[in-house]
């Protein structure tokens, strides 16, 4: 029983790597598809937007239907989906080269629902694994994810430096090899037992809990406050300080993908007392998104970017550990409620931020503003986007101190019943 959990445990991990694939493929390939098919960056970031609204979508549905799926075999269909959305999204530029775009979002499609099934039943099925410490099995779940994007980051870049952009549909097969691995590890393995609600009442009798939109909430900030700074250090990079997008790509996004696997792996082998981590990592985030906006220099920007990244580590699956720790009975409901709050902040922040930047560059003021600073227009935008970015977490501070204190007075209140 134990060997079988370990495959199920590895193929948990192959899965978050999955994750990371079809989350950071389409970015990465962005000047790509640009340069080979034409399509406009409008199109470009709506593939964004149609990955994170497919994945809320699986979300909502597992927020309240979950009973009505079969739980085991679903998780080890996950990378099955995951590997038919990567199909189509490699091979139908070559089968259909007049509407490559119809493809990439036929793929996308296909694997966001792989992506928005894994954050819902990966992480509860982690946690149903009988361990010493579920906290740290959880975080090193996540950690892995944040390695999977550092890995996706330099073989992408690399790849298409060396091999050529022309042959992008070979990076995208080769990729299957990852989710194909999962499918062999859950293939015989049997998936532990996790809670769902009876019946749709049942999810909506938590829905009446207060603990329970703290912990939404505090992840939506949460995730906002990772994928904002995801998804725009390297545009920031290259926009706001002059750096070239080979080196914004490398030493942006990876940088922060490695600092947010750095955190995550040091709280799976040392971590506690996750709530107070939670809020001193707002405030860090907060001050780097601070730095990184204020000032001109490369140097001290590209690591306010990447600090980022170590600051934010804990604030989406640190959510998840608090959340399953206030509701033990909730299981895959709990989990599909917070995967949803987490989306929608990875969904609104970098929009937001895209939003504001496109405003101060499109407005008189704006433009009268940058030449007063010695800016250009693109790189004032820039950095009133991360301005913005900003507030996600400082608003995440309050929301994680509320979180704290409940945790003191929770432990206070038993201290006081055992003496």
């Amino acid at each position: 029983m134990q060997n079988n959990y370990k495959r199920v445990k590895f193929g948990c991990y192959a899965t978050n790597i999955s994750m990371s694939v079809v989350g950071n493929l389409s970015p990465v390939l962005f000047i790509t598809f640009r340069s080979l098919y034409g399509i406009s960056y409008s199109l470009l970031g709506l593939l964004v937007l149609v990955n994170f609204f497919t994945q809320l979508t699986v979300d909502l549905i597992f927020s309240f239907f979950s009973h009505k799926f079969n739980i085991p075999k679903t998780v080890k269909l996950t990378p099955v989906i995951t590997i038919l959305g990567l199909l189509i999204y490699a091979l139908y530029p070559f089968i259909f080269p007049n509407s490559v775009y119809v493809g990439l979002v036929l793929g996308t499609i296909v694997f966001s629902c792989s992506s928005g099934l894994s954050e819902v039943l990966i992480s509860p099925t982690i946690a149903a694994i009988p361990a010493d410490n579920p906290e740290r099995e959880m975080s090193k779940l996540h950690s892995i994810y944040a390695w999977g994007v550092v890995a996706v980051i330099l073989v992408s870049t690399l790849f298409l430096l060396f091999v050529g952009q022309e042959y992008w549909q070979w990076l995208a097969l080769g990729f299957i090899l990852i989710p194909l691995t999962a499918f062999c590890l859950f293939t015989g393995a049997e998936i532990p037992a996790m809670e769902t609600p009876e019946r749709v009442s049942g999810a909506v009798a938590f829905l009446k809990d207060r603990k329970l939109w703290l912990c939404f909430f505090a992840i939506f900030l949460g995730g906002a406050a990772e994928c904002t700074m995801a998804q725009w250090s390297s545009g920031y990079l290259e926009q706001a300080l002059d750096i070239p997008k080979v080196w914004g790509d490398i030493f942006g996004v990876a940088l922060f993908a490695l600092a947010l696997g750095l955190g995550r792996s040091l709280y799976a082998k040392y971590g506690q007392h996750i709530e107070k981590i939670l809020f001193f990592g707002a405030v860090g985030a907060a001050a780097c998104y601070l730095v990184a906006a204020a000032v001109n220099i490369s140097v001290i920007g590209l690591l306010a970017c990447a600090l980022t990244g170590f600051c934010v580590s804990m604030l989406w699956p640190g959510c998840l550990i608090v959340a399953s720790d206030k509701f033990p009975q909730g299981g895959v409901f709990i989990y599909a409620m917070m995967a949803a709050g987490g989306d929608m902040g990875a969904s609104v922040g970098p929009q937001l931020v895209g939003v504001v930047a496109d405003g101060v560059i499109a407005s008189k003021t704006g433009g009268e503003l940058a030449l007063k600073l010695g800016l250009t227009a693109e790189q004032l935008g820039m950095k009133a986007g991360m301005l913005v970015g900003m507030l996600f977490p400082l608003a995440g501070i309050f929301l994680y101190l509320a979180l704290w204190r409940s945790k003191k007075k929770g432990q206070n209140a038993r201290e006081n019943i055992l003496n």
